[in-house]
């Protein structure tokens, strides 16, 4: 049977993500802090609380789906201090630390909680074709699941607590790595006189395949439902692309790996973000790639 959950944090992500358990037939009730955000979902049918708590109050489970670590933190902290046992589940992209911070808060309450980051961008949180990456005991795990089901495709039980945000920064940092190698090779292509859709036709079916170049390839015309045949606008935006690849290399610098390429990836993102192009999709940066942004770079004294 099918029940309440309460939803906190309906961005560009959280948004359709609650939509989807409201078509899939749950009651929510959520909570943002922009007014505009909670007029989009009450047009969606949810309903809206005046706090994150009451949000949370009465329902058989919560999902947040926020900035950073410290807003998880800070509402998981609100929530521990004001419900009884239920299910968490985190849908943020945050720091593995805040992450086991978030389901400390929760360990003597006798609640259940998952870490449960996603992949798949705007489009897949409105098509209900998520990927979610889960840390959390099995009980946990075994409870969310039919929720993470409503909104995704893929459910990955990836371990314990802060598995599945240790998870997301690996998945991206090679997301990022492998859009910048992609777009070297177009701009490269390029100057060699080399058409798009003659290097995609090789690449795509060759050992240069990967994700990057067949379902998201950052030039127009061999893939159309990239974003670069509608302007770059973003399915991820480069901003988001950059604060996950700081939180790998928070997580290399901590851990003691070695990850020179991820390093390379977020300086490349960051001067890129630093150019204000960070409300475009991360595949513009072959603009970048091209001169173009290193032009500006160079008269804004970058």
């Amino acid at each position: 049977m099918l029940g309440r959950i309460g939803f906190i944090g309906l961005g560009n992500m959280g948004l359709p993500m609650a939509g989807n358990l409201v078509t899939a037939g749950y009651q929510v009730t959520g909570f943002d802090l922009a007014p505009a955000s909670c007029a989009a979902a009450q047009a969606k049918g949810i309903a809206i609380a005046p706090t994150a708590t009451e949000a949370a109050r009465e329902t058989d489970a919560v999902v947040t789906m926020l900035p950073a670590g410290r807003h998880v933190v800070a509402v998981w902290t609100e929530l521990a201090a004001n419900l009884g046992p239920t299910l968490l589940i985190d849908s943020s992209t945050i720091d593995v630390d805040s992450a086991r911070k978030a389901h400390a808060l929760f360990a003597g309450h006798g609640g259940l909680t998952l870490d449960a980051p996603v992949s798949g961008g705007t489009g897949g949180a409105a098509a209900g074709t998520l990927t979610f990456m889960v840390g959390g005991s099995q009980q946990a795990f075994a409870l969310g699941r039919p929720i993470l089901e409503k909104m995704g495709k893929r459910i990955v039980h990836c371990g314990e607590a802060g598995a599945g945000q240790a998870a997301k920064i690996c998945n991206n940092m090679i997301l990022g790595i492998s859009m910048a190698g992609v777009c070297e090779a177009f701009v490269l292509a390029e100057r060699l006189g080399l058409s798009h859709q003659a290097l995609f036709d090789v690449a795509s079916t060759s050992s240069g395949q990967c994700w990057s170049l067949t379902t998201y390839c950052p030039v127009p015309g061999p893939v159309p439902a990239s974003p670069a045949n509608n302007g770059y606008k973003p399915g991820f935006a480069a901003a988001l692309m950059l604060k996950d690849l700081k939180l790998a290399q928070e997580a290399a610098l901590a851990s003691g790996a070695s990850t020179p390429l991820g390093a390379e990836a977020a300086q490349l993102y960051g001067l890129f973000d630093k150019l204000g192009h960070g409300g475009e999709d991360f595949s513009a940066l072959i603009g970048f790639l091209r001169g173009q942004a290193a032009d500006e770079g160079h008269r804004h004294g970058l």
